[in-house]
């Protein structure tokens, strides 16, 4: 059995690899011999995939953001053909990446009709549905597997086959280090004062969001003497960026090298971009400041041209469609309030305990463990029965 899949950006490349680890398991079990190839990142090549191009470092959020990387999509998007041409797959998987991994599976089914098509982690439409992607993945798209059970709601209202499979990202903390061994495994001291910077896995994210979460750990440190940052590296490429940031704002601030579910796990507040990073966050149980802003060009188009209304961006908060913890977007990401939500958050136990209940209610939305291992059964029994699991409608494990 051949399966091929296309995902883009570090998160993908991370939900790829764990997958992959699922389709080999789940394909052992069935004494089935699988071939995996596809679009990803290290990761997904660690875990056993040929990667025939590396889409982690191509990402970005906004239309003038997407620019510097029109030209390489492009021609990844042609060499990804000219594979598939070559070496069509029993079934195509997409991961995320929604307006190249739409334009790639547009292709496939005009071209090559008889390679199934299932979308895992889909566009977030049912959070925002201006973005509209449900009529094109409804063209082109055999199966999708939700990880929310409003996506697969949603999805489902619009006539596409979709099946509730749970967040992958329970899987993913079967394995995270609790607060004290953490803290060992970094060499931290119990009695410390840590709070953890997650900037970027985007490189739009170490322009627009590392600066100011710089400005605001320097405004934390005036106040709160003696606390300690950690700023654990998505990609090595950004490093320099970020080592160069904590030298010039004079951070007492440890740079680390993956690791990012200990440096979450040994924290007592996360200030972090929104992503999927937030949901790693709240599982851990660690209150967070979540902020983001892109091109101001980009936000004015949205907003007033589209007419795009984002009241909650952190998948945290839209999980439970209320605002469980802080949000700062576009111009209300300032270091002064920043901080201010910070402070509030490590000094005020009410509000902690606020977010906990939050989380508590946030976690019972995502399904159970084993999220991988079903996807990987659901995408290895589409590839063997793609007219039968056609046939099929919504299913909830």
């Amino acid at each position: 059995m051949k399966i091929f899949i296309s995902t883009g950006e570090v998160s993908g490349d991370l939900q790829g690899a764990m997958l992959i680890k699922s389709l080999y398991k789940v394909a052992t079990e069935k004494n089935i011999a699988l071939e995996i190839a596809g679009l990803g990142g290290d990761r997904m090549k660690d875990a056993g995939a040929k990667i025939l191009a590396n889409t982690a470092r191509i990402g970005s959020m906004g239309f003038v953001e997407a620019i510097p990387f029109i030209l390489p999509t492009i021609k990844i998007q042609n060499l990804t053909k000219k594979y598939l041409r070559q070496n069509p797959p029993d079934v195509l998987v997409l991961i995320d990446y929604p307006a190249s991994n739409l334009a790639l599976a547009s292709y496939v089914k005009q071209h090559l009709p008889q390679i199934s098509i299932v979308y895992y982690i889909a566009p977030q439409d049912w959070a925002v549905p201006m973005l509209n992607n449900a009529p094109k993945i409804a063209k082109v798209v055999d199966k999708l597997l939700a990880i929310f059970p409003a996506e697969a709601k949603y999805f489902s209202s619009k006539n596409i086959d979709v099946t509730w499979v749970g967040h992958p990202l329970l899987d993913r903390m079967q394995q995270a280090p609790d607060r004290t061994q953490a803290r060992l495994n970094l060499e931290l001291a119990p009695e410390d004062k840590i709070i953890t910077l997650l900037p970027a896995s985007r490189q739009q994210e170490i322009k627009y969001l590392l600066p100011v979460m710089c400005q605001a750990a320097r405004q934390i440190s005036q106040q709160l003497p003696g606390v300690k940052f950690l700023i654990p590296v998505s990609l090595p490429s950004y490093r320099s960026a970020i080592t160069a940031a904590v030298e010039q704002y004079n951070l007492a601030a440890q740079v680390i090298d993956g690791n990012t579910l200990d440096a979450i796990a040994a924290c007592d507040l996360a200030i972090t971009k929104s992503g999927t990073v937030n949901l790693e966050i709240a599982l851990l149980n660690v209150p967070q400041v979540v902020i983001y802003r892109i091109h101001p060009l980009t936000a004015w188009v949205g907003i007033k041209l589209l007419g795009f209304s984002i009241p909650l961006m952190s998948p945290a908060n839209l999980v439970v469609n209320r605002e469980i913890v802080p949000e700062l977007k576009q111009e209300e990401v300032t270091a002064d309030k920043i901080t201010t939500e910070a402070i509030a958050l490590l000094t005020n136990s009410h509000i902690r305990q606020e977010i906990s209940q939050g989380y508590q209610q946030m976690r019972s939305r995502l399904g159970t463990v084993g999220v991988c291992d079903r996807v990987a059964k659901e995408i290895i029994e589409n590839a063997k029965n793609p007219l039968e699991t056609k046939s099929k409608r919504m299913e909830t494990y």
